[in-house]
């Protein structure tokens, strides 16, 4: 049995709930559906995590992303990533002033569009890997080092990052090391037909709408603490271990179809941040602790993008999520541990 939080952290964890139940109501006033959406990019930020979005143009990703950022009273900043955007134009470079009264010239740093607390790297795969790199310090360490100095980035900060699955041409894979560095990895689906007749009426009317800011950037930091502290049962830790060992196929112990169809498997980091997921997916439905349901239903989103399918599953016609739902059948809670 796992003991819930103190009274004072179980009345954290209730605002917590409360806050991101109002942050879902304002959000839904400007966009249609996407609950799982805007339930995955809750989960990602009181973890302290980052999102990858996918989906194709004209699915309001933008919009909720901007969204979310007025309900939390958060500044929000965007990049359009294009194959000439340089790591200066995002981190931000040096410049020389000339002060008035003196008349001495010195170099100042002139602070990027990186330097806020949410942001939205739209199409992040239409860039080279070079500027792509720009954002692996800030994402990981959360601060940016430019001419030899290193400067701290405002608290809370998120990278939410958008790529287009159709439009192949002109565009740049995201690097493993990139990948692994955002917690999720979102599917963006189309609507509903009930949905989209929504969409139509408000998109073509003199409907109006914009969030208002319900909670503030510093009770988020204080929900990220709450989040690490929910207590972790050992048997769904244990889960989580055998879940990503499962798909390693370097590991003596793993099923021979894995070695056949996944090149490279997740790291420790993937463990690392479904256990982080499922603690914030525990809080946001009301429970003080973590279940093996939690890690099921968050393990998609946390693997899709650590898995390397071989040239084997492609000619086969088999994506990773199939490869993810292929362990989740056969690895299940509870199993004694033999990776």
């Amino acid at each position: 049995m796992t003991t819930p939080p103190p009274v004072s952290d179980s009345a954290r964890a209730q605002r917590l709930v409360d806050a991101c139940n109002n942050i879902r109501q304002q959000v839904g006033k400007v966009v249609v559906g996407q609950d799982d959406v805007v339930e995955q990019l809750l989960i990602a930020i009181m973890a302290r995590g980052h999102c990858l979005l996918e989906g194709v143009p004209g699915l309001a990703k933008t919009l909720m992303v901007r969204s979310l950022a007025q309900s939390m009273d958060l500044e929000f900043r965007r990049i359009q990533f294009t194959p000439d955007l340089m790591p200066a134009d995002i981190t931000g470079t040096d410049i020389i002033q000339e002060d008035s009264t003196t008349g001495h010239r010195q170099l100042v740093f002139e602070k990027g569009p990186i330097f806020t607390q949410m942001l939205l790297a739209d199409e992040i795969n239409r860039t080279p890997p070079k500027t792509q790199a720009a954002l692996l310090e800030a994402m990981q360490e959360h601060e940016v080092t430019a001419g030899g100095q290193t400067y701290r980035l405002s608290e809370p900060f998120f990278v939410l990052a958008t790529q287009n699955p159709i439009e192949q041409e002109g565009t740049y894979p995201l690097p493993e090391a990139q990948r692994d560095r955002f917690l999720f990895h979102v599917l963006v689906q189309y609507p509903t037909r009930q949905e989209e007749g929504e969409i139509v009426d408000r998109t073509t009317s003199d409907f109006s709408a914009s969030p208002q800011a319900v909670v503030s950037g510093q009770e988020i930091i204080q929900f990220q603490e709450t989040v690490r502290l929910v207590p972790l049962p050992d048997h769904v830790r244990d889960y989580v271990l055998d879940l990503v060992r499962a798909v390693r196929p370097l590991n003596n112990d793993v099923q021979p179809w894995v070695r056949e169809y996944v090149e490279w498997g997740p790291g420790p980091r993937a463990c690392q941040q479904l256990v982080l997921g499922a603690k914030a997916r525990a809080l946001l439905h009301g429970r003080h602790h973590v279940t093996s349901d939690d890690v099921q239903a968050l393990a998609l989103p946390v693997l899709r993008h650590r898995i390397v399918p071989t040239f084997s599953a492609e000619a086969e016609g088999l994506t990773v999520d199939d490869l993810v739902g292929r362990v989740l059948q056969e690895v299940r809670p509870g199993k004694a541990s033999v990776l």
